[in-house]
């Protein structure tokens, strides 16, 4: 028997384009290629919206049934992050700058000079640093299970909730133990799932793991050396979590919307992890769609 997530991808690549989407890849620059999904009618008058996945799986693992609800009424950008999916660099940097700044370049060379950003996780953070670098581009921001940016008492505290001493060995683990807690920690109530769907998640989903790791240390700045100390955003956000995410809980969520200020609203799903958009998706994209109508 095959690998699930590789028997998977020609499906789930069919139907993306049966819901409008195409697969393409945009060098940024000699050395560096980012893989996006991208409307086959980029010149629609649909809104267009950006969605930054988190460390552990790519792009359209992350947001699939985001996209097959919003397709309809936004024009979708999916990309991958560097050393996720097929978007690579030779550039040594790994900090959240760099993704940032190549996904802002990605989007211009790709005719998205403006959008609504929504991140989850990492890929919130590297959100907020685009928005913060790039403002004009970015119109609104929904964030998901996720920080500003990840300092070293912030990274502290969430391994401590977590039982971690350091992100790699829990966010690229080397067996598949490690994916269930991986999962269970990600989720409210993790469901049932047959032995070989977390051997398999785990042969598919952990390449570049060198890489992946530097990018990991690259994220914990000490706090002094913080960038964004006094959070000045322009743009409307909406922080959508789950009320049992362990990872970042409530705690966290709460005092970044007191720090982001009176431009930012704040909801929590019931009965939701860190993987919100997965565990509950239908309430998830009632209020994404909500806020981003609005947007």
């Amino acid at each position: 028997m095959g690998n699930t997530f590789v028997i998977l991808k020609p499906i789930i690549d069919g139907l993306m384009k049966a819901f409008g989407m195409t697969s393409q890849l945009v060098e940024i620059e000699a050395g560096t290629t980012m893989h996006f999904w991208v409307p086959n009618n980029k010149l629609s008058n649909k809104p267009p919206v950006l969605f930054v996945h988190g460390f552990v799986a790519n792009g359209i693992m992350t947001w699939l049934f985001q996209i097959l609800s919003l397709t309809s009424d936004f024009a979708v950008f999916v990309p991958d992050l560097l050393f996720f999916g097929d978007s690579i660099t030779t550039r040594s940097e790994r900090s959240t700058t760099i993704q940032a700044e190549f996904l802002a370049k990605g989007m211009m060379k790709l005719g998205a000079e403006k959008f609504s950003l929504v991140g989850l996780s990492y890929g919130g953070m590297v959100g907020f640093k685009l928005a913060q670098m790039y403002p004009h581009m970015v119109e609104s921001m929904v964030m998901s299970s996720t920080i500003i940016e990840m300092t070293e008492s912030i990274s502290n505290a969430s391994l401590k909730n977590i039982g971690f001493t350091n992100w790699p060995d829990f966010l690229l683990p080397k067996t598949v133990s490690g994916v269930k807690v991986l999962l269970s920690i990600g989720s409210h109530k993790l469901p049932w799932l047959p032995q070989f769907f977390y051997k398999d998640f785990h042969e598919a989903m952990f390449s570049n793991r060198k890489e992946k790791v530097e990018l990991l240390e690259a994220l914990v700045v000490n706090d002094k050396d913080a960038t964004i100390k006094t959070p000045n955003y322009s743009q409307r956000i909406f922080i959508l979590c789950g009320d049992d995410d362990k990872i970042f809980n409530m705690t966290f969520s709460d005092d970044m919307k007191e720090k982001l200020g009176k431009n930012t609203t704040i909801q929590y799903i019931k009965n939701a992890g860190h993987l919100v958009q997965l565990e509950r998706p239908c309430t998830y994209n009632h209020y994404l769609k909500k806020f981003l109508s609005f947007s």
